[in-house]
């Protein structure tokens, strides 16, 4: 083995005991947003994979550029979904029947102001 390999999979092996005892602390609470943060952080793979993409000669290099750029792509849009559908849960449900000026009467009533 080289002392560069043996190198980079010291880092690769103290990266996932760090990684493992940071998340394992998070509480449930806090889990689904932090996770949506770091699924739309992905776009940085992204980037790589193209940048990589110019280096690439053979089938392998094109059929695993591929790949990554697959789940990168999937970490965005899994990230933007679960971040759309956690404010989703903040928002105001309509009341059934009103239309928004009547909403927005009935809420203004609610307070004492005019709408």
């Amino acid at each position: 083995m080289t002392q560069g390999f043996v190198g980079n999979l010291t880092i690769f092996v103290l990266a996932l005991l760090v990684g493992f005892e940071v998340i394992s602390k998070v509480p449930a609470t806090l889990h689904t947003p932090l996770m949506s943060g770091a699924n739309s952080i992905h776009g940085v793979v992204l980037v790589g994979v193209v940048i990589l993409s110019s280096f690439v000669d053979g089938p392998f290099g094109y059929v695993l550029t591929f790949v990554a750029a697959a789940f990168g792509a999937a970490n965005v849009v899994g990230g933007y979904a679960v971040t759309d559908r956690m404010l989703q849960m903040f928002r105001k449900r309509p009341v059934p029947g009103a239309t928004p000026k009547a909403v927005g009467a009935h809420a203004a009533a609610k307070t004492g102001e005019s709408a």
